[in-house]
């Protein structure tokens, strides 16, 4: 792994880092999965983990570092956080959207959003979503927020309707 970012998104597993990692790796190009620590006997009565077992999983997505930890079940994921996904086309939407939503939780997908089959927010979002909700015409943004309102998985030619009016 190169050298760490100034700042690393940690995310906290029951005992699935490696799992996860491997997962999200195989979803993203100019992905890997870098280095591992593993617990030792020291702390064992705080962290329940066996000695030898995985305390943390380094990796890379498109270029963005990560570290997955095995924490343990006191801690969950939640909406609050979340990861963005820009997307060009509406195949790339596609794929995301699938792969990541793959084994999730389907009663958390709205506008873009989905949790993914760890707990882990995504939001699959079109540039051009971006760009037109953004609009300098306030009725074509807002047709545009409003349509997006109504989806789970954005479909971009549905939001250029809504945009062009």
């Amino acid at each position: 792994m190169p050298t760490l970012q100034k700042i690393t998104p940690c995310l906290w597993f029951d005992d699935q880092a490696e799992e996860a990692t491997r997962f999200y790796t195989t979803i993203f190009n100019h992905s890997k999965i870098g280095n591992r620590s593993r617990y030792g006997e020291a702390g064992q009565e705080i962290h329940g983990k066996p000695a030898g077992s995985v305390l943390t999983v380094e990796f890379e997505l498109e270029g963005q570092a990560f570290v997955a930890l095995n924490g343990g079940p006191a801690f969950r994921f939640n909406e609050a956080i979340s990861f963005q996904v820009h997307c060009d086309t509406q195949e790339e939407v596609d794929y995301f959207w699938e792969r990541l939503s793959e084994g999730g939780d389907e009663r958390a997908q709205q506008c873009g959003w989905l949790k993914d089959k760890f707990g882990v927010s995504w939001q699959i979002v079109p540039r051009v979503l971006l760009e037109w909700i953004q609009d300098s015409d306030p009725e074509k943004a807002q047709r545009v927020f409003q349509a997006m309102l109504s989806m789970k998985k954005i479909d971009i030619e549905e939001l250029r309707r809504a945009h062009a009016g």
